[in-house]
């Protein structure tokens, strides 16, 4: 299977890498799980045609404030209604389920949509420890990642399989979807570069990992039929406004939401608020710390932000998630960062 790639060059502007997407499908107060998927497919019909390369949703269960748990029924939603944008997930969480069903599903989404369906997997539960137990029933499933890894990359692999092999993923089988693996440490970072697989890294909420994962899969990268090079994406959350000020009013709704992780409590996503007297000084310092990658402010302020990401991580592409209340300002903040590209690589 291959994958697309740039070339390795130094990397400091924004129109040096890929701009994509990644959407949680948050459900905000004073609303429902159906008009988050609503709104999800508006926002993905306006980044095709703001010229975004990639839109993914990620796998999340029993949180109130996310609808896309249902991974692969979402992402059959918005195929259905775009035209060219490259759609998939960001990602399945494989110990989850069962290796055949993956492969049965995004068969059927690759059959039913050719060429533009993405199997980002990764290895976490994507809940709580109650939950990870209704799914998985052993809390230590997700160690044999790698064997489940291989079980679903044989079920696409027609050379692998034959007429009489006992088991067969139909549709899947022989089709070209492409593996990303996702990771917030190294573990998936090794994995992906042993395997000559494309990385994503979840610097959106696991920023002191960004360094040491990337060199990680660099380092041990072994080129593959699938890749030649290694690929890197690199999460972001960014919140762009006409002004710095507007642009941190909205960041509050992404506070709130760190800081519930923080605690341990979940709920829907809360609009923007004074944040003074909402969390303690420690609270405050852990809130900041996840979110010191984000980037907040002006489209002028953003692209000096991102730019120094960029410099840093020398990634390939960017997959931004703006975890905005008002679904108009979320889609003003992805309109912004596209004119920041000027839709040159886009």
């Amino acid at each position: 299977m291959t994958t697309d790639n740039q070339a390795s060059s130094h990397k400091q502007h924004i129109n040096d890498v890929k701009l994509s997407i990644l959407d949680l499908a948050p459900v905000v107060v004073g609303a429902t799980p159906a008009d988050a998927l609503r709104n999800s497919l508006d926002l993905a019909q306006h980044a095709e045609r703001w010229g975004y390369h990639r839109y993914w949703v990620a796998e999340h269960h029993n949180m109130p404030g996310i609808a896309s748990s249902a991974t692969s029924v979402v992402i059959g939603y918005l195929a259905s209604g775009t035209n060219k944008i490259r759609l998939g997930s960001g990602g399945i969480m494989l110990p989850n389920h069962a290796p055949l069903v993956i492969a049965e599903q995004f068969g059927t989404l690759e059959s039913l949509y050719p060429g533009r369906i993405d199997l980002g997997l990764g290895r976490a539960p994507g809940s709580d420890r109650r939950t990870s137990l209704a799914l998985r029933k052993d809390l230590n499933s997700g160690e044999d990642f790698p064997e489940l890894l291989a079980e679903l990359r044989a079920y696409f692999d027609a050379s692998a399989t034959s007429y009489h092999a006992p088991v067969r993923a139909v549709p899947g089988e022989g089709l070209n979807i492409p593996i990303y693996l996702l990771g917030s440490s190294d573990f998936s970072a090794r994995l992906a570069g042993r395997l000559g697989l494309p990385f994503a890294f979840a610097s959106h909420f696991s920023p002191d990992y960004t360094r040491i994962a990337l060199e990680t899969y660099r380092s041990s990268f072994q080129p593959s039929d699938t890749l030649k090079e290694p690929h890197v994406i690199v999460g972001v959350n960014a919140v762009v406004a006409d002004t710095d000020e507007e642009a941190a009013w909205l960041g509050t709704t992404m506070q709130q939401q760190f800081l519930n992780i923080i605690r341990g409590t979940t709920g829907l996503v809360q609009p923007p608020a004074d944040m003074e007297g909402k969390w303690t000084d420690r609270e405050r310092a852990g809130v900041e710390q996840t979110l010191k990658a984000a980037v907040n402010g002006s489209p002028e302020t953003v692209r000096g932000q991102l730019e120094s990401f960029i410099a840093q991580t020398q990634a390939d592409e960017l997959i931004i998630t703006s975890m905005i209340y008002d679904h108009q300002a979320r889609l003003h903040s992805y309109e912004l960062i596209a004119q920041l590209a000027g839709n040159a690589q886009l």
